[in-house]
């Protein structure tokens, strides 16, 4: 691969996309980045003592207010709000992908480096037996409608925050069925496809 490509991950939960994420980290040597780009973000805010549950409940999937235009307003709230905290995680993502090659997990990283040369983005899902028998398992017995409503929450707060809706396969460099091929196979597969559209 080029020596800066930046790659972004989407995923339905139960898909096994973090997974995913982790093994293309291993095998490239890549920067992956998730939960540390929300600390980033809440140091930006001057948030210094808040927990992660804390820090996700200025996250909401209410209607955007007329006029927002998503992330490029940076600096115009002056308190920690739902809009600031995108903002600033969306800022810090840039400059993440400014400073070498990297893999960012969710955060709407999509749509945020749309703009980026050398950004290959993913979205990698999965069959319901699959992510019900991953709910099962891998995250303390999930019932598949539970997995369903926290696909719904992600799909509401990336739809507030680009105005575009979330999942769809045209808007990525390559949509993934994790159900139909192991993970590690996975993350291969897009080593392979962004190699080949580096070529």
């Amino acid at each position: 691969m080029d020596k800066r490509t930046i790659i972004s991950i989407s995923r339905q939960y139960g898909s096994g996309g973090r997974e995913v994420a982790q093994l293309l980290a291993k095998k490239t040597g890549f920067h992956l980045y998730d939960r540390q780009i929300i600390d980033s973000a809440a140091k930006e805010l001057g948030i210094s003592n808040w927990t992660e549950e804390q820090l996700k409940a200025l996250e909401t999937s209410e209607p955007a207010p007329l006029g927002f235009i998503p992330f490029y307003s940076f600096g115009a709230a002056e308190g920690p709000s739902d809009t600031s905290m995108f903002v600033a995680e969306s800022k810090i993502i840039r400059q993440l992908a400014k400073s070498g090659s990297c893999i960012i997990l969710g955060r709407c990283g999509d749509f945020v480096l749309r703009d980026f040369s050398k950004h290959y983005s993913f979205f990698i899902c999965a069959d319901d037996d699959f992510r019900t028998e991953r709910g099962r398992t891998e995250y303390d017995g999930k019932t598949l409608q539970e997995i369903k409503t926290e696909d719904q929450k992600r799909a509401d707060y990336y739809e507030y925050y680009t105005g575009e809706r979330w999942g769809q396969p045209e808007k990525y460099s390559l949509s993934i069925n994790a159900s139909k091929i192991p993970l590690d196979k996975a993350a291969d597969l897009i080593i392979r496809y962004v190699e080949l559209l580096q070529a």
